[in-house]
Protein backbone atom coordinates (compact mmCIF):
# COMPACT_ATOMS: atom_id res chain seq x y z
CA UNK A 1 0.00 0.00 0.00
CA UNK A 2 2.86 2.37 0.76
CA UNK A 3 4.25 1.75 -2.73
CA UNK A 4 0.88 2.51 -4.30
CA UNK A 5 0.77 5.81 -2.42
CA UNK A 6 4.24 6.71 -3.71
CA UNK A 7 3.53 5.89 -7.36
CA UNK A 8 1.62 9.13 -8.17
CA UNK A 9 4.77 11.11 -7.34
CA UNK A 10 6.65 8.90 -9.81
CA UNK A 11 4.26 9.54 -12.68
CA UNK A 12 6.97 11.60 -14.41
CA UNK A 13 8.68 8.28 -15.16
CA UNK A 14 5.88 7.39 -17.58
CA UNK A 15 7.15 9.79 -20.29
CA UNK A 16 10.73 9.71 -18.99
CA UNK A 17 11.30 5.97 -19.54
CA UNK A 18 10.70 6.09 -23.33
CA UNK A 19 12.93 9.17 -23.52
CA UNK A 20 15.67 7.27 -21.66
CA UNK A 21 15.34 4.35 -24.07
CA UNK A 22 15.52 6.83 -26.96
CA UNK A 23 18.74 8.36 -25.60
CA UNK A 24 20.44 5.01 -24.99
CA UNK A 25 19.45 3.68 -28.42
CA UNK A 26 20.62 6.85 -30.13
CA UNK A 27 23.95 6.63 -28.30
CA UNK A 28 24.35 3.02 -29.41
CA UNK A 29 23.73 4.04 -33.00
CA UNK A 30 26.24 6.90 -32.80
CA UNK A 31 28.90 4.61 -31.31
CA UNK A 32 28.35 1.97 -33.97
CA UNK A 33 27.05 -0.62 -31.48
CA UNK A 34 23.72 -1.10 -33.28
CA UNK A 35 24.67 -2.80 -36.55
CA UNK A 36 23.50 -5.91 -38.31
CA UNK A 37 21.11 -8.54 -37.03
CA UNK A 38 22.90 -8.69 -33.68
CA UNK A 39 22.16 -5.01 -33.03
CA UNK A 40 18.38 -5.30 -33.43
CA UNK A 41 17.38 -7.35 -30.33
CA UNK A 42 18.98 -4.96 -27.77
CA UNK A 43 17.19 -1.99 -29.33
CA UNK A 44 13.84 -3.79 -29.45
CA UNK A 45 14.19 -5.14 -25.89
CA UNK A 46 15.24 -1.77 -24.45
CA UNK A 47 12.39 0.21 -26.05
CA UNK A 48 9.85 -2.54 -25.30
CA UNK A 49 11.00 -2.68 -21.68
CA UNK A 50 10.64 1.11 -21.37
CA UNK A 51 7.10 0.93 -22.77
CA UNK A 52 6.25 -1.88 -20.37
CA UNK A 53 7.71 0.11 -17.46
CA UNK A 54 5.40 3.02 -18.28
CA UNK A 55 2.47 0.61 -18.46
CA UNK A 56 3.36 -0.96 -15.10
CA UNK A 57 3.54 2.44 -13.38
CA UNK A 58 0.17 3.46 -14.80
CA UNK A 59 -1.39 0.15 -13.75
CA UNK A 60 -0.06 0.69 -10.24
CA UNK A 61 -1.44 4.24 -10.11
CA UNK A 62 -4.75 2.98 -11.47
CA UNK A 63 -4.91 0.27 -8.82
CA UNK A 64 -4.26 2.84 -6.11
CA UNK A 65 -6.94 5.09 -7.61
CA UNK A 66 -9.43 2.21 -7.54
CA UNK A 67 -8.69 1.55 -3.86
CA UNK A 68 -8.29 5.08 -2.49
CA UNK A 69 -9.54 7.42 -5.19
CA UNK A 70 -7.81 9.22 -8.05
CA UNK A 71 -4.76 11.31 -6.98
CA UNK A 72 -6.05 14.31 -8.92
CA UNK A 73 -3.90 17.36 -9.73
CA UNK A 74 -0.31 16.97 -8.52
CA UNK A 75 2.38 19.63 -8.87
CA UNK A 76 5.86 18.10 -8.80
CA UNK A 77 7.93 21.23 -9.42
CA UNK A 78 8.25 24.57 -11.15
CA UNK A 79 9.36 24.74 -14.74
CA UNK A 80 9.73 28.51 -14.96
CA UNK A 81 8.30 31.61 -13.32
CA UNK A 82 7.96 35.10 -14.78
CA UNK A 83 6.05 37.68 -12.79
CA UNK A 84 2.62 36.33 -12.04
CA UNK A 85 2.97 33.59 -14.63
CA UNK A 86 4.26 30.22 -13.59
CA UNK A 87 4.88 27.09 -15.61
CA UNK A 88 4.74 24.02 -13.42
CA UNK A 89 5.58 20.37 -13.92
CA UNK A 90 2.16 19.10 -12.96
CA UNK A 91 0.08 16.04 -13.76
CA UNK A 92 -3.69 15.58 -13.65
CA UNK A 93 -4.37 11.99 -12.59
CA UNK A 94 -8.13 11.77 -12.85
CA UNK A 95 -10.11 8.78 -14.16
CA UNK A 96 -10.13 10.14 -17.73
CA UNK A 97 -6.36 10.64 -17.89
CA UNK A 98 -5.50 7.36 -16.17
CA UNK A 99 -7.82 5.33 -18.39
CA UNK A 100 -6.68 6.80 -21.69
CA UNK A 101 -2.98 6.88 -20.72
CA UNK A 102 -3.04 3.24 -19.58
CA UNK A 103 -4.73 2.16 -22.80
CA UNK A 104 -2.16 4.12 -24.83
CA UNK A 105 0.71 2.53 -22.89
CA UNK A 106 -0.74 -0.95 -23.49
CA UNK A 107 -1.18 -0.38 -27.22
CA UNK A 108 2.30 1.17 -27.43
CA UNK A 109 3.87 -1.82 -25.71
CA UNK A 110 2.08 -4.26 -28.04
CA UNK A 111 3.10 -2.23 -31.09
CA UNK A 112 6.73 -2.29 -29.90
CA UNK A 113 6.64 -6.08 -29.64
CA UNK A 114 4.97 -6.34 -33.05
CA UNK A 115 7.54 -4.03 -34.67
CA UNK A 116 10.52 -6.13 -33.52
CA UNK A 117 9.59 -8.83 -36.04
CA UNK A 118 7.74 -6.71 -38.58
CA UNK A 119 10.73 -4.41 -39.21
CA UNK A 120 13.41 -7.09 -39.02
CA UNK A 121 16.37 -6.18 -41.28
CA UNK A 122 14.82 -2.87 -42.27
CA UNK A 123 17.39 -0.15 -42.94
CA UNK A 124 15.67 2.18 -40.50
CA UNK A 125 15.02 -0.35 -37.73
CA UNK A 126 16.74 1.62 -34.95
CA UNK A 127 15.45 4.94 -36.27
CA UNK A 128 11.89 3.60 -36.10
CA UNK A 129 12.20 2.56 -32.46
CA UNK A 130 13.80 5.90 -31.55
CA UNK A 131 10.95 7.87 -33.11
CA UNK A 132 8.32 5.53 -31.69
CA UNK A 133 9.75 6.03 -28.19
CA UNK A 134 9.62 9.78 -28.77
CA UNK A 135 5.95 9.48 -29.70
CA UNK A 136 5.07 7.42 -26.63
CA UNK A 137 6.71 10.03 -24.40
CA UNK A 138 4.85 12.85 -26.15
CA UNK A 139 1.41 11.24 -26.10
CA UNK A 140 1.72 10.41 -22.40
CA UNK A 141 2.50 14.07 -21.72
CA UNK A 142 -0.65 15.03 -23.62
CA UNK A 143 -2.81 12.63 -21.61
CA UNK A 144 -1.25 13.09 -18.16
CA UNK A 145 -0.19 16.77 -18.17
CA UNK A 146 -1.79 18.94 -15.54
CA UNK A 147 -1.39 22.14 -17.50
CA UNK A 148 -1.56 23.37 -21.05
CA UNK A 149 2.14 24.14 -21.42
CA UNK A 150 3.29 20.61 -20.59
CA UNK A 151 0.53 19.20 -22.77
CA UNK A 152 1.69 21.41 -25.64
CA UNK A 153 5.22 20.01 -25.30
CA UNK A 154 3.80 16.52 -25.70
CA UNK A 155 1.58 17.78 -28.53
CA UNK A 156 4.65 18.96 -30.44
CA UNK A 157 6.62 15.79 -29.74
CA UNK A 158 3.76 13.83 -31.30
CA UNK A 159 3.80 16.14 -34.32
CA UNK A 160 7.55 15.80 -34.85
CA UNK A 161 7.49 12.02 -34.47
CA UNK A 162 4.52 11.83 -36.84
CA UNK A 163 6.45 13.78 -39.47
CA UNK A 164 9.48 11.51 -39.09
CA UNK A 165 7.49 8.29 -39.34
CA UNK A 166 5.41 9.38 -42.33
CA UNK A 167 8.70 10.19 -44.05
CA UNK A 168 10.23 6.93 -42.81
CA UNK A 169 11.10 5.90 -46.39
CA UNK A 170 12.71 9.28 -47.07
CA UNK A 171 14.24 8.07 -50.32
CA UNK A 172 10.74 8.05 -51.86
CA UNK A 173 9.50 11.50 -52.99
CA UNK A 174 5.90 10.48 -52.23
CA UNK A 175 6.76 9.76 -48.59
CA UNK A 176 8.55 13.08 -48.06
CA UNK A 177 5.76 15.00 -49.80
CA UNK A 178 3.13 13.30 -47.63
CA UNK A 179 5.16 14.02 -44.49
CA UNK A 180 5.35 17.70 -45.45
CA UNK A 181 1.60 17.83 -46.15
CA UNK A 182 0.76 16.32 -42.75
CA UNK A 183 3.29 18.49 -40.93
CA UNK A 184 2.05 21.76 -42.43
CA UNK A 185 -1.61 20.85 -41.89
CA UNK A 186 -1.04 20.14 -38.20
CA UNK A 187 0.84 23.38 -37.65
CA UNK A 188 -2.46 25.24 -38.07
CA UNK A 189 -3.77 23.29 -35.12
CA UNK A 190 -0.64 24.10 -33.13
CA UNK A 191 -1.26 27.79 -33.75
CA UNK A 192 -4.73 27.38 -32.28
CA UNK A 193 -3.32 25.63 -29.21
CA UNK A 194 -0.88 28.48 -28.63
CA UNK A 195 -3.70 30.98 -29.08
CA UNK A 196 -5.69 29.24 -26.37
CA UNK A 197 -2.71 29.19 -24.02
CA UNK A 198 -2.09 32.87 -24.62
CA UNK A 199 -5.67 33.79 -23.80
CA UNK A 200 -5.56 31.58 -20.70
CA UNK A 201 -2.44 33.33 -19.46
CA UNK A 202 -3.87 36.79 -20.17
CA UNK A 203 -7.38 36.32 -18.76
CA UNK A 204 -7.03 33.55 -16.17
CA UNK A 205 -3.40 34.00 -15.17
CA UNK A 206 -2.74 30.27 -15.25
CA UNK A 207 -1.97 27.42 -17.64
CA UNK A 208 -3.30 24.69 -15.31
CA UNK A 209 -6.17 22.59 -16.63
CA UNK A 210 -8.16 22.83 -13.36
CA UNK A 211 -8.03 26.63 -13.61
CA UNK A 212 -9.43 26.52 -17.16
CA UNK A 213 -12.18 24.04 -16.37
CA UNK A 214 -13.11 25.70 -13.09
CA UNK A 215 -13.58 29.13 -14.66
CA UNK A 216 -17.26 29.99 -14.43
CA UNK A 217 -19.40 32.92 -15.45
CA UNK A 218 -16.89 34.10 -18.04
CA UNK A 219 -18.11 36.69 -20.56
CA UNK A 220 -19.36 34.90 -23.63
CA UNK A 221 -16.78 36.53 -25.91
CA UNK A 222 -13.96 35.65 -23.51
CA UNK A 223 -15.07 32.05 -23.21
CA UNK A 224 -15.53 31.77 -26.98
CA UNK A 225 -12.07 33.12 -27.80
CA UNK A 226 -10.49 31.00 -25.06
CA UNK A 227 -12.10 27.81 -26.32
CA UNK A 228 -11.88 28.34 -30.07
CA UNK A 229 -8.09 27.97 -30.18
CA UNK A 230 -8.23 24.58 -28.47
CA UNK A 231 -11.09 23.52 -30.75
CA UNK A 232 -9.01 24.30 -33.85
CA UNK A 233 -6.10 22.33 -32.37
CA UNK A 234 -8.38 19.37 -31.67
CA UNK A 235 -9.91 19.40 -35.16
CA UNK A 236 -6.50 19.46 -36.83
CA UNK A 237 -5.00 16.68 -34.69
CA UNK A 238 -8.06 14.43 -35.08
CA UNK A 239 -8.31 15.04 -38.85
CA UNK A 240 -11.74 16.68 -38.85
CA UNK A 241 -12.90 19.00 -41.61
CA UNK A 242 -11.29 21.07 -43.04
CA UNK A 243 -8.06 19.34 -41.89
CA UNK A 244 -9.04 15.79 -42.92
CA UNK A 245 -6.87 15.25 -46.05
CA UNK A 246 -3.58 14.88 -44.19
CA UNK A 247 -4.52 11.62 -42.48
CA UNK A 248 -4.88 9.64 -45.73
CA UNK A 249 -1.36 10.69 -46.71
CA UNK A 250 -0.05 9.58 -43.32
CA UNK A 251 -0.35 5.93 -44.38
CA UNK A 252 3.07 6.20 -46.04
CA UNK A 253 4.58 5.24 -42.67
CA UNK A 254 5.09 1.62 -41.53
CA UNK A 255 2.03 -0.31 -40.38
CA UNK A 256 2.86 -0.21 -36.62
CA UNK A 257 3.08 3.57 -36.77
CA UNK A 258 -0.25 3.69 -38.60
CA UNK A 259 -1.79 1.61 -35.81
CA UNK A 260 -0.42 3.88 -33.08
CA UNK A 261 -0.74 7.28 -34.69
CA UNK A 262 -3.76 7.27 -36.93
CA UNK A 263 -5.71 4.25 -35.83
CA UNK A 264 -5.55 4.06 -32.07
CA UNK A 265 -3.87 6.89 -30.20
CA UNK A 266 -2.85 10.18 -31.79
CA UNK A 267 -6.01 10.61 -33.84
CA UNK A 268 -7.91 10.59 -30.54
CA UNK A 269 -5.74 13.31 -28.98
CA UNK A 270 -8.12 16.00 -30.21
CA UNK A 271 -11.08 14.15 -28.72
CA UNK A 272 -9.21 13.87 -25.41
CA UNK A 273 -8.48 17.60 -25.44
CA UNK A 274 -12.17 18.36 -25.92
CA UNK A 275 -13.10 15.99 -23.08
CA UNK A 276 -10.53 17.66 -20.85
CA UNK A 277 -11.96 21.10 -21.58
CA UNK A 278 -15.60 20.05 -21.65
CA UNK A 279 -16.64 22.38 -18.76
CA UNK A 280 -15.20 25.32 -20.70
CA UNK A 281 -16.89 24.28 -23.95
CA UNK A 282 -20.27 24.00 -22.26
CA UNK A 283 -20.16 27.74 -21.61
CA UNK A 284 -20.16 28.37 -25.38
CA UNK A 285 -23.32 26.78 -26.85
CA UNK A 286 -22.65 27.98 -30.38
CA UNK A 287 -19.21 26.33 -30.33
CA UNK A 288 -20.81 23.10 -29.14
CA UNK A 289 -23.23 23.32 -32.04
CA UNK A 290 -20.29 23.90 -34.40
CA UNK A 291 -18.69 20.67 -33.15
CA UNK A 292 -21.88 18.80 -34.00
CA UNK A 293 -22.02 20.29 -37.50
CA UNK A 294 -18.34 19.64 -38.20
CA UNK A 295 -18.62 16.11 -36.82
CA UNK A 296 -21.63 15.26 -39.00
CA UNK A 297 -19.97 16.76 -42.09
CA UNK A 298 -16.74 14.85 -41.43
CA UNK A 299 -18.66 11.61 -40.88
CA UNK A 300 -20.46 12.01 -44.23
CA UNK A 301 -17.17 12.84 -45.95
CA UNK A 302 -15.38 9.82 -44.46
CA UNK A 303 -18.32 7.52 -45.22
CA UNK A 304 -18.46 8.48 -48.90
CA UNK A 305 -14.68 8.36 -49.36
CA UNK A 306 -14.48 5.02 -47.56
CA UNK A 307 -17.00 3.44 -49.96
CA UNK A 308 -14.63 3.82 -52.95
CA UNK A 309 -11.40 2.60 -51.28
CA UNK A 310 -9.80 -0.57 -52.61
CA UNK A 311 -7.00 -1.20 -50.09
CA UNK A 312 -7.44 -2.18 -46.49
CA UNK A 313 -5.40 0.58 -44.82
CA UNK A 314 -7.19 3.37 -46.70
CA UNK A 315 -10.56 1.84 -45.83
CA UNK A 316 -9.52 1.60 -42.18
CA UNK A 317 -8.31 5.19 -42.03
CA UNK A 318 -11.62 6.55 -43.34
CA UNK A 319 -13.48 4.29 -40.94
CA UNK A 320 -11.35 5.79 -38.18
CA UNK A 321 -12.17 9.35 -39.26
CA UNK A 322 -15.86 8.40 -39.32
CA UNK A 323 -15.79 7.08 -35.75
CA UNK A 324 -13.78 10.04 -34.43
CA UNK A 325 -16.29 12.38 -36.07
CA UNK A 326 -19.07 10.66 -34.11
CA UNK A 327 -17.09 11.33 -30.92
CA UNK A 328 -17.04 15.04 -31.74
CA UNK A 329 -20.79 14.91 -32.34
CA UNK A 330 -21.25 13.31 -28.90
CA UNK A 331 -19.09 15.99 -27.25
CA UNK A 332 -21.04 18.73 -29.02
CA UNK A 333 -24.27 17.23 -27.67
CA UNK A 334 -22.84 17.10 -24.16
CA UNK A 335 -22.51 13.30 -24.06
CA UNK A 336 -18.94 13.34 -22.75
CA UNK A 337 -19.11 9.97 -20.97
CA UNK A 338 -20.32 8.30 -24.16
CA UNK A 339 -17.49 9.96 -26.12
CA UNK A 340 -14.89 8.76 -23.58
CA UNK A 341 -16.15 5.16 -23.70
CA UNK A 342 -16.32 5.31 -27.49
CA UNK A 343 -12.73 6.58 -27.58
CA UNK A 344 -11.36 3.68 -25.51
CA UNK A 345 -13.29 0.95 -27.33
CA UNK A 346 -12.49 2.33 -30.77
CA UNK A 347 -8.78 2.75 -29.99
CA UNK A 348 -8.43 -0.87 -28.88
CA UNK A 349 -10.43 -2.25 -31.81
CA UNK A 350 -8.72 -0.11 -34.46
CA UNK A 351 -5.20 -0.91 -33.18
CA UNK A 352 -5.93 -4.62 -33.63
CA UNK A 353 -7.28 -4.03 -37.14
CA UNK A 354 -4.28 -2.00 -38.27
CA UNK A 355 -1.78 -4.52 -36.90
CA UNK A 356 -3.74 -7.23 -38.71
CA UNK A 357 -3.77 -5.28 -42.01
CA UNK A 358 -0.53 -6.80 -43.46
CA UNK A 359 -2.12 -10.25 -43.19
CA UNK A 360 -5.46 -9.19 -44.58
CA UNK A 361 -4.78 -10.39 -48.11
CA UNK A 362 -4.00 -13.85 -46.78
CA UNK A 363 -7.20 -13.89 -44.75
CA UNK A 364 -9.53 -12.81 -47.53
CA UNK A 365 -10.36 -14.22 -50.93
CA UNK A 366 -11.37 -12.48 -54.10
CA UNK A 367 -11.27 -8.84 -55.20
CA UNK A 368 -12.39 -5.97 -52.98
CA UNK A 369 -16.10 -5.21 -52.85
CA UNK A 370 -17.06 -2.49 -55.35
CA UNK A 371 -18.75 0.73 -54.40
CA UNK A 372 -22.54 0.61 -53.98
CA UNK A 373 -24.57 0.76 -57.16
CA UNK A 374 -26.35 3.99 -56.16
CA UNK A 375 -22.99 5.72 -55.75
CA UNK A 376 -21.69 4.45 -59.08
CA UNK A 377 -24.79 5.72 -60.83
CA UNK A 378 -24.08 9.27 -59.61
CA UNK A 379 -21.02 10.15 -61.66
CA UNK A 380 -20.43 13.48 -59.94
CA UNK A 381 -20.71 12.09 -56.42
CA UNK A 382 -18.59 9.05 -57.28
CA UNK A 383 -15.87 11.24 -58.78
CA UNK A 384 -15.96 13.54 -55.77
CA UNK A 385 -15.56 10.57 -53.42
CA UNK A 386 -12.64 9.19 -55.43
CA UNK A 387 -11.00 12.62 -55.46
CA UNK A 388 -11.80 13.04 -51.74
CA UNK A 389 -13.85 16.09 -52.63
CA UNK A 390 -10.69 17.77 -53.93
CA UNK A 391 -9.64 18.75 -50.41
CA UNK A 392 -6.16 17.33 -51.01
CA UNK A 393 -5.58 19.72 -53.90
CA UNK A 394 -7.01 22.59 -51.88
CA UNK A 395 -4.61 21.80 -49.04
CA UNK A 396 -1.70 21.68 -51.46
CA UNK A 397 -2.61 25.06 -52.94
CA UNK A 398 -3.31 26.81 -49.64
CA UNK A 399 -0.71 25.20 -47.36
CA UNK A 400 1.96 23.10 -49.05
CA UNK A 401 2.85 25.30 -52.02
CA UNK A 402 3.19 28.51 -49.96
CA UNK A 403 5.40 26.59 -47.54
CA UNK A 404 7.53 25.22 -50.36
CA UNK A 405 7.81 28.68 -51.92
CA UNK A 406 8.88 30.15 -48.61
CA UNK A 407 11.42 27.36 -48.16
CA UNK A 408 12.78 27.95 -51.66
CA UNK A 409 13.10 31.67 -50.94
CA UNK A 410 14.99 30.92 -47.74
CA UNK A 411 17.23 28.50 -49.62
CA UNK A 412 17.98 31.16 -52.23
CA UNK A 413 18.75 33.69 -49.50
CA UNK A 414 21.07 31.24 -47.83
CA UNK A 415 22.79 30.24 -51.08
CA UNK A 416 23.22 33.68 -52.58
CA UNK A 417 23.86 35.81 -49.52
CA UNK A 418 24.44 33.95 -46.27
CA UNK A 419 26.78 31.30 -47.70
CA UNK A 420 28.72 33.94 -49.59
CA UNK A 421 29.04 36.03 -46.45
CA UNK A 422 29.77 33.30 -43.93
CA UNK A 423 31.20 30.63 -46.15
CA UNK A 424 30.13 27.08 -46.84
CA UNK A 425 31.95 24.02 -45.45
CA UNK A 426 34.01 22.44 -48.15
CA UNK A 427 33.41 25.26 -50.58
CA UNK A 428 36.60 27.21 -50.10
CA UNK A 429 38.74 28.42 -52.97
CA UNK A 430 42.37 29.64 -53.15
CA UNK A 431 42.77 33.23 -52.04
CA UNK A 432 45.07 33.88 -54.98
CA UNK A 433 46.11 31.91 -57.99
CA UNK A 434 49.09 29.70 -57.32
CA UNK A 435 48.53 29.48 -53.58
CA UNK A 436 46.48 26.29 -53.44
CA UNK A 437 47.20 25.67 -49.77
CA UNK A 438 45.51 28.88 -48.66
CA UNK A 439 41.76 28.54 -49.19
CA UNK A 440 38.84 30.49 -47.81
CA UNK A 441 35.15 30.95 -48.40
CA UNK A 442 32.86 33.73 -47.33
CA UNK A 443 33.87 37.19 -46.24
CA UNK A 444 35.50 36.06 -43.01
CA UNK A 445 37.19 33.11 -44.66
CA UNK A 446 38.66 35.22 -47.43
CA UNK A 447 39.90 37.84 -44.98
CA UNK A 448 41.66 35.16 -42.96
CA UNK A 449 43.04 33.59 -46.13
CA UNK A 450 44.42 36.98 -47.21
CA UNK A 451 46.03 37.50 -43.79
CA UNK A 452 47.53 34.02 -43.99
CA UNK A 453 48.92 34.86 -47.41
CA UNK A 454 50.63 37.99 -46.14
CA UNK A 455 52.06 36.11 -43.16
CA UNK A 456 53.33 33.45 -45.53
CA UNK A 457 55.04 36.07 -47.70
CA UNK A 458 56.59 37.69 -44.62
CA UNK A 459 57.86 34.34 -43.45
CA UNK A 460 59.25 33.53 -46.88
CA UNK A 461 61.02 36.89 -47.13
CA UNK A 462 62.53 36.80 -43.65
CA UNK A 463 63.34 33.17 -43.05
CA UNK A 464 62.94 30.91 -46.05
CA UNK A 465 64.73 32.63 -48.94
CA UNK A 466 67.90 30.87 -50.20
CA UNK A 467 70.29 29.68 -47.45
CA UNK A 468 68.57 32.04 -45.08
CA UNK A 469 66.22 34.92 -45.21
CA UNK A 470 66.87 38.52 -44.25
CA UNK A 471 66.14 37.87 -40.61
CA UNK A 472 68.49 34.93 -40.43
CA UNK A 473 71.29 36.86 -42.16
CA UNK A 474 70.86 39.80 -39.79
CA UNK A 475 71.04 37.49 -36.80
CA UNK A 476 74.19 35.89 -38.16
CA UNK A 477 75.87 39.32 -38.43
CA UNK A 478 74.82 40.25 -34.91
CA UNK A 479 76.17 36.93 -33.68
CA UNK A 480 79.51 37.54 -35.37
CA UNK A 481 79.89 40.97 -33.71
CA UNK A 482 78.99 39.51 -30.33
CA UNK A 483 81.58 36.78 -30.80
CA UNK A 484 84.23 39.45 -31.49
CA UNK A 485 83.24 41.31 -28.32
CA UNK A 486 83.41 38.07 -26.35
CA UNK A 487 86.89 37.28 -27.63
CA UNK A 488 88.10 40.76 -26.67
CA UNK A 489 86.69 40.46 -23.18
CA UNK A 490 88.49 37.17 -22.71
CA UNK A 491 91.93 38.90 -23.09
CA UNK A 492 93.48 39.99 -19.71
CA UNK A 493 94.03 43.65 -20.48
CA UNK A 494 90.51 44.17 -21.70
CA UNK A 495 89.19 42.18 -18.76
CA UNK A 496 91.09 44.49 -16.31
CA UNK A 497 89.77 47.54 -18.07
CA UNK A 498 86.20 46.17 -17.73
CA UNK A 499 86.77 45.58 -13.97
CA UNK A 500 88.18 49.07 -13.46
CA UNK A 501 85.28 50.59 -15.40
CA UNK A 502 82.85 48.70 -13.12
CA UNK A 503 84.53 50.13 -9.98
CA UNK A 504 84.38 53.62 -11.43
CA UNK A 505 80.65 53.26 -12.05
CA UNK A 506 80.13 51.96 -8.51
CA UNK A 507 82.09 54.78 -6.92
Amino acid sequence: MSLLRLLPDLVWLVPALPLLALAVTGLRVLLGRAQGDAGEPPTARLCTLAAFGSLAILLGIGLGAALAGAPGHRVLGTWFASGDWQGTVSFLLDPLALTVATLAALIGWLAMRFSANYLHREAGFHRFFIVLSLFLAGIQLVFLAGNGLLAFVGWELCGVSSFLLIGYAWQRPVATASALFAFVSNRAGDAGFLLGLGFAAAWLGSFEWPALTAARDLPLLTARLLAIGFVVAALAKSAQLPFTPWIARALEGPTPSSALFYGAIMVHAGVFLMLRLAPLLQQVPDLMAALVVIGVATALYAWLCGLVQTDVKSALIFATVFQVALMFVAIGLGWTTLAAVHLCLHAAWRAWQFLLAPSWLALTQGPPRPAPAWLRRSQLLYTAAVERFWLDRLGIVLLVRPTESFANDLHGLEKNFIDRALGEPGGGRPARAGLSLIVGDGVAGRLLAGLAEQLQRLETHLSLRGRGGAAEQALRRVGAWLRIVENLLEQPRYLMMAVMATFVVIL
